[in-house]
């Protein structure tokens, strides 16, 4: 939903787009669970070895390029806002066209992209052999999965939280129910888990489609294809593109460099990496719901040019997300080892990931602030500040991992993702006055 200039945002509004998203949300890292716990089931850490370290290389690919959710929703969020219809429908477009032409560009790289980036993750040559495997299928998405984050981009901009929710909801869904049923069922194992993430983008991809296709005839518009294509728009969502690009290599470089690390440290650790991730994951999509109620409702304030909207939007969707984060990271101290146990049976695994769980609460509470933050920025589209803060955050992170994992081995490597996180946190922070400046003078 997208509130009208003269309505007050309100904890009701706020929470009447967050809440939804939060939902959907939280059966995105259930993927990683659902799979972990599927994989769990086979003998060997091996199998959850590379089945994360080959999701890991995918959020590299494609979130490399979550630009195009990220870049479409503010865009969308402004369009919005300015009440600027044809705008907004010439962005699902242009957003369409880029996602699909990238995708295919993936799609046509895999087959030597992949056997390069499983032996970068490094690990045993088992953890190698089943993560080279889950590539091979899930690279085949690439199409779909980028154009789903355009989509989804353009209804969160929107503030169509319960459009984005029953599609990402279906994806997920779909995507878990053949994972299971193809592992455990079919027996494919790893190759299972691969096809099932096929199968669910492209499906999902037919259900976003058929939910734009109904908002466009809702809105009347009908630009020409020069309009679409017309350069300097082009110029200008590529360049908003490329800083968010930038941004998102460096956050997910961060997490695969985690991941590599622990690899090296023997499948045990891999596997109670990936345990314990998950759990992190969970609470880091789940406050995201309002993150992306702060892109909407930032974006539509500045599009409105109202900064009392402005600041109303940005304090009370980052309260809400302290209140979930502090949520989170309680229920992980309290019920971690349980929920752990659910995604192994591995004895071994359990005992070590019951050590480092109070790592993962710790991460979810100094998270928070780069969560929401980046929603801010996003509705903001502040994309050369992302990008900036970013690459110094992710010096800071190096230098603490160069520190800290030689004297404290995964112990070390957990400290340095969480300075990652207090960096992060403590550079926008900085930056926030600034940006409200720029959009609205002083005063």
């Amino acid at each position: 939903m997208a509130l009208a200039p003269g309505l007050p945002i309100t904890h009701a509004s706020i929470l009447r787009i967050a809440v939804p998203i939060v939902l959907s949300n939280m059966s995105e890292p259930l993927i990683g669970v659902v799979n972990t716990a599927v994989m769990g089931r086979l003998p060997g850490p091996h199998y959850i070895g590379g089945v994360a370290v080959g999701a890991l290389i995918f959020s590299f690919l494609f979130w490399g390029f979550g630009f195009l959710r990220l870049s479409t929703g503010g865009l969308s969020a402004q369009a919005t806002g300015a009440g600027d219809s044809r705008e907004l429908v010439t962005l699902l477009f242009r957003s369409l066209i880029l996602a699909l032409a990238i995708g295919l560009c993936l799609l046509a790289a895999g087959p030597w992209a992949g056997p390069l980036a499983v032996k970068l993750m490094g690990g045993s040559a088992l953890v190698q052999a089943e993560a080279q495997t889950y590539f091979s299928y899930r690279i085949w998405a690439a199409p779909a999965a980028l154009t789903n984050f355009a989509i989804m981009g353009w209804f969160i901009g929107q503030g169509r939280s319960t459009t984005a929710f029953i599609t990402q909801l279906f994806l997920n869904l779909t995507n878990m129910t053949l994972s299971a049923a193809l592992v455990l069922g079919a027996g494919l194992a790893t190759a299972g888990v691969g096809l099932a993430v096929v199968t669910a983008e492209y499906a999902a991809v037919l259900l976003g489609l058929f939910f734009a296709a109904r908002r466009l005839m809702e809105m009347h518009e009908r630009p020409g294809w020069a309009y679409i294509f017309q350069r300097d728009r082009f110029v200008s969502l590529i360049s908003a593109n490329g800083d968010i690009m930038i941004r998102t290599l460096c956050l997910v470089f961060a997490f695969a460099w985690f991941v590599s690390r622990g690899a090296r440290q023997g499948d045990l650790i891999v596997a109670t990496n990936a345990v314990v991730l998950n759990l992190f994951e969970v609470s880091a999509y789940m406050i995201d719901g309002f993150a992306y109620a702060a892109e909407a409702l930032v974006g539509q304030a500045i599009g409105a040019r109202n900064r009392d909207r402005f600041r109303r939007a940005v304090g009370l969707t980052s309260l809400w997300a302290g209140v979930l984060g502090l949520l989170c990271a309680l229920i992980i101290l309290l019920f971690g080892g349980q929920l752990a146990a659910l995604m192994t049976l591995d004895p071994a695994v359990r005992a070590s990931a019951a050590h480092y769980l109070w790592w993962a609460a710790l991460a979810t509470v100094l998270g928070t602030v780069c969560f929401q933050m980046d929603g801010i920025f996003t509705g903001a589209m502040a994309t050369r500040d992302m990008r900036n803060m970013m690459v110094v955050s992710l010096a800071i992170y190096m230098a603490a991992w160069w520190a800290l994992e030689q004297p404290f081995g995964n112990h070390g490597l957990w400290a340095a993702l969480n300075i990652f996180f207090i960096a992060r946190g403590l550079t926008f922070a900085g930056r926030l006055g600034a940006i409200e400046k720029r959009l609205f003078g002083t005063g």
